[in-house]
Order: C-alpha cells, then structure tokens, then sequence
C-alpha cells in the first residue's frame, strides 16, 4: 500500500499475462517489455532492470514477496533503473536471449531471472534469485546489487561497455550455428550412436556414451536429483526399442515410466505429473503442474502402452488426459498454462495428507490397507506431511496386508474418490489461465490421438474445439498466429515453437478425424513459417519471424529443453507432410535441419530427443497408408483397428471416405475399392505393394506379423 493508503497500480495493470498482473500493485514502477520502456532507457540513458519469471515458479514469488513489495528496495529501482517484468512463457524470445546471457556470465541459470541491459538492451550483469539481505555469506544482498550496478554505470562507464561489448558477442555467436561435422550423410550409425556409443577418452582410456549410459539404473530417468521427467528423451528410448528390439531400452523405459507413475511426482489422486522430483527417487515434487509436461508424458504413456500392452500406462494417460480436461480446459477450447506449487501460501500444501485426516474419511479398517499401499505414516514423508506414492503392487501389497487383490482394488478405488472429493474442498492453487499457441499444440496433439487409440469421442471433441478455436482466435485473417490469449485479447507474435506444434497438432487431428480441412490448415501453418522462420543461409529456423521486433539479436534454439526443439518438430512436421501432400520441399527442407543437427544429436543425445525421433523417423523409410472406404464399414473399422492399436511412430494414414474428393491429393488419387470391399494402399520409397483387402494382408505388409 502507498502512503495515501491508495492501492498503488503500475503499467502491468493493462496486461492479460496473469504473471504480469501479479506484479501490477507492486511500488515498483514496472513496465511490460516494449517502446515506451526502451525509449524511456534511451531518453535518460538509465540502465535496464529486466525480471523475467512465470506464474507457477515458486522463488518467483518468494523475491516478490522480499523485494518488489519492499516500498525501500522499489525506491532504489526506481530512483536508478527503467524497470521491466516480462512473462517467458510468453516471451521465450527474450528469455531465451538473456538466459544464454547470464549462463555465459553465471555458469548457470534459472528463474527469477534479473539481468541488467543498457538501454540498447545489451546486457551486462545478471543473475537469478537475490534474497533482501545477504545470506550464507556469499550471496550478495539484491539492494547491494542494485547499489553496485547503480555506482557502476554512472562511475565506470568504460567497464559497463566492456561488459556489454563481450556480451553482445556471445549472444551474436549463440545465433550463428556453426559445426565442422555438418554431415551430408544421414544414417542409422547416428541413432546408435545417440544410444550407446563406445571408444576412447582424451587420455585413451575406454569410455562409454550415449543415451543408456546415463539413465539411474535404480530408480529410472536420467541422473540424480532433481530428476525430470524429460518425455522428448523417454519418446527416442521407446523409438529405439521398436526399431532395434533393443532390450536395455525396453527396460530402462519401463523402469522409468514404472517408478514415476508410483512416485509423488504423480498426482495420484487427480491425476497428471508434478513439474519435478527435488529427489532421486521420484518422491517428493516441485508441486506446480504444467501443460507441457502433461501434454507429453501423456502422449508417452500412450505410446508405452500400445508397444507393451501394459496396462499401467494405459491408465496413467487417461488420468492424465482427464485432469487436463477437467481442470485445463478453459469454457473456449483453450487450455490454461500451469497450476502453482502453492496453495495458501505453502508449497504442496494442496495435495498432502495427515494419516489422521485418511483415517477419519475412511473408516480405520480401509485407511489400513490404503495406507499401506500409499506409503502413508504418522510421521509423514516429507516436512511432517503425507505426499501419496505406491509402495508395491497389489498383488504384494494385498499379500502382504492378508486380503483379497479384488479388495484392496476395491479400497483403493473408493478411498481415491472419497480423498479427491475432500481435496476439491480446499482451497486450489491458483493457475495461469493464459492459453499459449504452442502448448495448446502438444496438448491438441494427445488428445487426437488418444481419441483414435482409445476410441474416445469426448476426447476427439475436446480436440475439435481446441483447433477450431485457436485457429478462430489466435490467428490473423492473414494466417498469422498469436502467442498468447487471456480474457477475450491473443496477442503477441507467434514464434516458431507455436507454428510448428500447432501444425504437428493438426497432423494428428487429422488422423483423429479424417477430416482434409484440418491437413488444410497444417499445411497453411508450414507454409508459413516457412516464409517467416527459415534461414536459407544456415538451413535451420529462427525462433522469431522476419516481421518480429529487432531484439539485441536474432535467437534461434536447437536443443530440447522442457518443451521441444521448434526446429526438430519444424522438421518432423514437415517430414509428415511431404509424405501426405507430395510436395518435395518440404523434405528438403527437413532435411537441411537434419543435416545440420543429427551429427551434434548423436553425440548429446539427452538434448536432442525430438530431432532423433524426426532422424529415426526419416531413416526408418517410413510407409504410407490408404484406405478407400467409409470409417463405419466393418472392413474400414478393421484396417483402423490393426493401425491404431500397435505402436507404428513411422509412418502416415489417409483414408479416402466416399464423400472426400481426392483432387490435389496425390497419396488419395487412383485409390479405387477392389469388388467394392474397403481397400488398403501401403507404399514406401516411391513405390506401391497390391491392394489388399484382409487386415492380415495388411498386416503382413506393415511387417506386423
């Protein structure tokens, strides 16, 4: 509160980012990024103070709390600097540039993330989280940063243009991607190396690499604590296992998927994954739950389950897909970004348990048996609290406790719906109901096709009212697509993340519904960023348009971080696409992205799991698949089944209905029905085998059997 006892209110309050609006009452006079702020750096040569967080990051709001709210610290920010808070969920162009900026002067990186720029927006100094007063003797206090920048840049000019200098090269160089192994030859070698890889050390000692080697053999996924769950990385594991029957991959996979669909890093009441375990052993979480992580791990557990059956993972996806539906899903078609990791101001506090609470909800007898399979004590399992994981099955769990499997199912089931019903009385975290292009893309994605594998309709339509209402509402007349929609305004320039997962989404609505509008659509979205993304120079994509902001520089991102390389979906789209449509560029220019990525690939392979994939896609020549028939005729229900119901990552389906007009098509053209029965086309590398019109025909010509 200001001193007259009025709510102070800064320019964030025009914002739709919920982030941004978060700090709109702050004494701090932020500004969203943008003219009005670097002019006003500019016109009184002050330096910039950029904060860059998100709504779900917990150290976020902890230096809020500390700093931005401190009407002394807000003064000296104020008094000294032009101040702006940018969302990167909303800005991962800014983001990205500045986090490469302070990683090269920090070593390492995070959020909150606060950089300091000149008013051209080269920056100088940065860090992270800086607590209001010194701490564990080395860290500096924030007020001592802001009183040493301060001095810094009115008193040594020289050395804030030294800084600034060296950093403007290093973010110049970043943007330039140059690799002496820029292999014109793609092949298999590199998808085997990427999984294990053996040879010499610098000292000619016998070293091993690739994937294998740095999975936990123990507890699954890749190292120690914190352990995330990395889905692009567990896509490529299970890539490997289908094409190579590696058994290692198979079981490091299910190992993996295993251990976290029973750890607390599982909601397992509500379903859907935390952001992280802080633990090696999946325990204990970052409790914030995002769309991105949802959107593919449901996607992988569906996967898992069509290559191996398992039932568990069958389950996990559907929980997960049902959460995201019923508490992501905004009244649109939307879906909403994060939920916090606080509720009430506690970390967790949302989602834990006291054993007294289960005992009193569900009767002492029942509680027995379901505590023990959840690993529920007196003491608790973290910071005096219950966090919910499964300790066995239940098969050994039932034998254990001396009771029927069916009856510990039975309690199981009843005590989750009894404890889920007493958790929504609680008050919620709260969550980010901005709708971002891209992720909405990796959401659309799985819930087509989940909706086609598990045959679900409610699933399809949840799909259908995504896309139509991203592509009514975030895009332009034009065809240009928007970042980020809150309360009734998109807005912002989409980047090449949100081109190419949303075509990537469309692809498999497509599959979904078979419907040629939705091919249509994702062709317009390639076509596009085509024009506005591609670098005919490097042959590889920018991450912002040609018509984007000029920014200190021009960023572009080839590793997978916690979503996808937009240039590894780009290629894997485009891939699919030349397949579907006929049209030769698009390979081509998969290809160029491939060439000048899968040599690095193959040997860091933990960053590069979704451009493997795209690799192994291309590599494996992938077969092309028409039926020529109605989807309600027996025949035509049959070849779907057989397509849909095993794990075939490569290769694409149409299906020309009666009513579809093939003209333009070339994948559908000439396909006539043999004695009027549904007719199955397979071709791969350019030429066809017989039509068949016996699923084990086709079976036979997919290699299925």
């Amino acid at each position: 509160m200001s001193e007259t006892g009025h709510k102070h209110t800064n320019r964030l309050i025009n914002e739709t980012s919920p982030y941004l609006l978060q700090h709109a009452h702050n004494p701090v006079e932020w500004y969203p990024w943008g003219e009005e702020a670097l002019n006003r750096a500019k016109a009184e040569n002050k330096p910039i103070l950029l904060s860059v967080g998100y709504s779900a990051c917990h150290w976020c709001h902890v230096m809020e709390r500390e700093s931005f709210e401190n009407e002394t610290i807000a003064k000296m920010m104020n008094d000294n600097f032009i101040n702006i808070k940018v969302d990167r969920e909303e800005r991962p162009d800014i983001d990205s540039i500045y986090m490469e900026a302070v990683q090269a002067m920090t070593g390492q990186g995070g959020w909150p993330m606060t950089v300091f720029l000149t008013p051209q927006g080269v920056p100088f100094f940065g860090g992270t989280y800086f607590p209001p007063v010194r701490r564990y003797g080395n860290m500096p206090s924030f007020p001592e940063i802001l009183e040493g920048v301060s001095e810094a840049y009115r008193d040594r000019p020289e050395d804030i243009e030294h800084n600034a200098t060296q950093m403007k090269k290093v973010l110049e160089a970043g943007s330039r991607f140059e690799i002496e192994n820029n292999n014109e030859s793609l092949n298999q070698e590199m998808l085997d190396r990427a999984w294990y890889v053996e040879g010499l050390n610098e000292k000619g000692q016998p070293a091993r690499g690739g994937l294998s080697v740095v999975f936990d053999r123990r507890e699954g996924g890749i190292g120690r604590a914190p352990k995330f769950p990395q889905p692009m990385t567990l896509e490529f594991t299970l890539r490997t296992y289908n094409s190579t029957k590696n058994e290692t991959a198979r079981q490091l996979l299910d190992l993996t998927l295993t251990k976290m669909a029973y750890g607390g890093i599982y909601d397992q009441l509500g379903g859907g994954f935390h952001r992280y375990s802080t633990d090696a052993v999946w325990l204990v979480p970052h409790f914030e739950k995002m769309l991105y992580d949802n959107s593919q791990l449901s996607l992988v557990y569906l996967q898992a389950y069509l290559a191996t059956a398992n039932e568990l993972y069958r389950r996990i996806a559907i929980e997960t897909l049902d959460y995201v539906a019923r508490e992501m899903t905004s009244p649109e078609g939307g879906f909403y970004s994060t939920q916090d990791a606080d509720s009430e101001g506690e970390e967790g506090k949302f989602f834990v348990w006291s054993e007294d609470e289960i005992v009193k909800a569900l009767g002492a007898e029942d509680a027995r048996l379901f505590n023990r399979y959840y690993g529920v004590s007196k003491g608790g399992n973290w910071e005096g609290h219950n966090i919910l994981h499964v300790t066995g099955t239940p098969e050994e769990v039932a034998r254990e406790m001396g009771v029927s499997v069916e009856r510990l199912n039975d309690v199981l089931a009843n005590g989750r719906a009894k404890l889920l019903a007493l958790r929504e009385k609680r008050i919620h975290p709260g969550r980010d109901e901005k709708i971002l292009t891209s992720w909405n893309g990796l959401m659309l994605k799985s819930f087509a096709v989940a909706s086609r594998v598990l045959n679900r309709e409610d699933y399809r339509q949840i799909a259908l009212n995504n896309a139509s209402f991203i592509l009514n509402t975030m895009r332009t007349p034009e065809g240009k697509l928007y970042r980020t929609y809150k309360d009734g305004k998109a807005h912002l320039n989409g980047f090449l993340e949100d081109y190419s997962y949303y075509a990537d989404g469309l692809l498999a609505l497509y599959e979904a519904t078979f419907d040629l509008k939705w091919l249509v659509e994702a062709r317009k979205l390639a076509d596009s960023m085509l024009d506005k993304f591609w670098d005919d120079q490097d042959e590889t994509f920018f991450d912002t348009a040609s018509d984007h902001e000029e920014l200190v520089t021009r960023p572009r991102s080839f590793f997978d971080n916690a979503v996808p390389s937009g240039n590894a979906v780009a290629a894997d789209v485009l891939l699919r696409l030349a397949l579907l449509t006929g049209e030769e560029s698009y390979r081509q220019h998969a290809e160029g992205v491939l060439r000048k990525l899968a040599e690095l690939a193959s040997q860091s392979p933990t960053g590069f799991g979704r451009l493997l994939s795209a690799l192994d896609f291309y590599l494996s020549s992938p077969k092309e698949v028409v039926i020529a028939g109605n989807e309600g005729e027996d025949g035509t229900r049959q070849f779907l089944a057989l397509l849909y119901g095993l794990y075939q990552p490569n290769r694409v389906v149409m299906l020309l209905q009666d009513k579809v007009d093939p003209t333009g098509w070339p994948l559908l053209e000439y396909r006539q029905r043999i004695e009027g029965k549904p007719t199955a086309y397979v071709c791969e590398n350019y030429a066809c085998q017989q039509p068949v019109t016996d699923p084990a025909q086709l079976a036979a010509q997919l290699n299925l059997v």
